[in-house]
């Protein structure tokens, strides 16, 4: 936005007292049996809160994640509360897959691993937009954290310890950086890293950054992150070195790729564009790009007289494998002040309306094919 697999959760209680002596061996092999066989499912499906190292896998076929990112209050995306998720939660009627949520440099460079942990022990992946800005204003170029700066190595301390932090939360997380980066609004764009040169050089230094980046995460051993390569449907600038295919760092470095969707952010937004239109659109060209799978990382409509039914036709297309690739979807559930002048404010919570908690409850909520519970594999991360 400008600016564990449920059903495989298996508990299983034995009890049993042997009526003879004679019974007791095989009892006990029974149950040594029965508990390595829960160990090894354990390990594929952990429980909320458990902290086995490991990374997340796609789901199953037939299958999506969900997540959400779950408001907050200061605009900036980073001031999550377990009160915010709780509130969609209840409202939909299911655990999110994933929470996203930022992590604004410009408030601390550091980990974010408090808010990394109440998600986990929330049982959902924490997925975390690395915000390298020096202020709220979302400076154009950043003076501080820019592009030239991360790939001559200048902020590799603070990425080392925030790697280090993350090989130590040891759970899976998914991790971006350069959100919308084919978008004018964040300084990452080509608009503002050309220095003397071209574009097409501003656009292959945000390769460079993004490679970078994971590189040190690589050699920390931060082996537990998913890194998600996150652009808009639209181009702006409309210009050839602004399409996003142009910033894709490549295959070797990108895990999955995904988008963000929207109707109407602001009231002033007079037309609703359709999910359909805007998804088949990116995703074509996605497909052509890669066959790393797809997440929609964002999308939401405000409310109005047409929230519910574009959402319903959101989530039947997603659903009805219209875009075969996608293997999950977070709606953005947060209410913003979006007229400094007026005070009017976009809301895109689906707690607060009905029509909408209904849609949620139906296709997300009720469907047994949207999976709450994160599929896993297990790693062995090394002390370092």
């Amino acid at each position: 936005m400008r600016w564990f697999r449920q059903e495989g959760e298996h508990t299983a209680g034995v009890t049993a007292t042997p009526r003879q002596e004679r019974y007791a061996g095989a009892f006990w092999r029974v149950i040594a049996a029965v508990l390595i066989a829960a160990s090894a499912a354990a390990a594929r499906h952990p429980k909320r809160g458990r902290t086995t190292a490991g990374v997340l896998l796609e789901p199953p076929s037939g299958k999506s994640y969900h997540g959400v990112f779950p408001g907050g209050t200061n605009g900036m995306g980073g001031d999550i509360t377990p009160s915010d998720l709780k509130r969609y939660q209840r409202a939909i009627g299911k655990r999110p897959t994933w929470v996203y949520f930022c992590n604004n440099w410009f408030e601390s460079p550091a980990f974010p691993l408090r808010t990394a942990t109440w998600i986990r022990a929330n049982g959902s992946v924490p997925y975390i937009r690395l915000m390298l800005l020096s202020s709220a204003r979302i400076p154009r170029p950043d003076p501080v954290y820019s592009l030239e700066k991360i790939i001559a190595g200048e902020l590799d301390e603070n990425l080392r310890n925030w790697m280090r932090e993350a090989r130590k939360f040891a759970t899976p997380l998914l991790a971006e950086y350069g959100v919308e980066v084919n978008g004018w609004w964040f300084p990452w764009n080509g608009l503002y890293n050309r220095g003397e040169g071209a574009y097409e050089d501003s656009v292959a230094r945000f390769r460079e950054a993004y490679r970078h980046i994971i590189r040190i995460a690589r050699a920390e051993g931060a082996h537990n992150i998913r890194w998600v390569f996150h652009v808009d449907p639209w181009d702006e600038p409309v210009e050839e070195w602004n399409r996003f295919e142009n910033y894709y760092p490549g295959d070797e470095w990108i895990d999955w790729v995904g988008v963000s969707v929207y109707g109407r952010q602001v009231p002033k937004d007079r037309h609703t564009v359709s999910f359909r239109f805007q998804m088949d659109w990116v995703y074509e060209r996605l497909q052509r790009l890669t066959d790393k799978p797809v997440i929609v990382c964002e999308f939401g409509t405000i409310r109005d007289e047409q929230q519910a039914a574009w959402a319903e036709a959101a989530l039947a297309d997603l659903l009805g494998g219209r875009w075969p690739n996608v293997i999950g979807f977070s709606w953005w559930n947060a209410a913003f002040k979006n007229d400094p002048v007026t005070g009017r404010w976009s809301n895109m919570r689906v707690q607060e309306n009905p029509a909408l908690v209904a849609v949620f409850r139906k296709y997300v909520g009720k469907e047994r094919s949207v999976i709450s519970r994160p599929l896993v594999r297990p790693l062995k991360l090394k002390e370092r």
